[in-house]
């Protein structure tokens, strides 16, 4: 039976994304790997949650990916908080073209591209 095993993310420089997701995350490095990727992140102390591969990739990060991470946070105040604390640490703000009028999301780009949202649960749904 198949099971989702991790999120692979394509980077060009491994160390540099290691460093920023472990820390984005508060996820560990696992030693030797998991599932055939040699740079994997996951959650401390084998705490259930994702695990985040990191693999070199060739091609630029695109512009409007088809799939992309969402970071989720309790409130408006802490999304705040946590987009600050990230864009501390690398991230990048990204001028979008698809917000909606009272967005729940933010959009940022880690170091190499990638984008990823900061999802506010506490936002009233549209």
């Amino acid at each position: 039976m198949l099971s989702l095993g991790q999120v692979v993310l394509g980077v060009t420089d491994v160390q540099r994304a290691a460093e920023f997701w472990r820390r984005a995350l508060g996820h560990e490095l696992l030693e030797g790997g998991f599932g055939g990727c040699a740079t994997v992140l996951a959650p401390p102390g084998g705490a259930p949650g994702t695990r985040l591969a990191l693999q070199i990739s060739i091609t630029p990060a695109p512009a409007h990916p088809r799939s992309h991470l969402d970071l989720h946070v309790a409130d408006r105040a802490e999304q705040t908080a946590e987009v600050d604390r990230l864009v501390g640490l690398g991230a990048q703000r990204v001028d979008w073209d698809g917000y909606p009028d009272d967005p729940d999301f933010v959009v940022l780009a880690d170091p190499d591209g990638n984008l990823f949202c900061v999802v506010d649960l506490g936002h009233p749904a549209r």
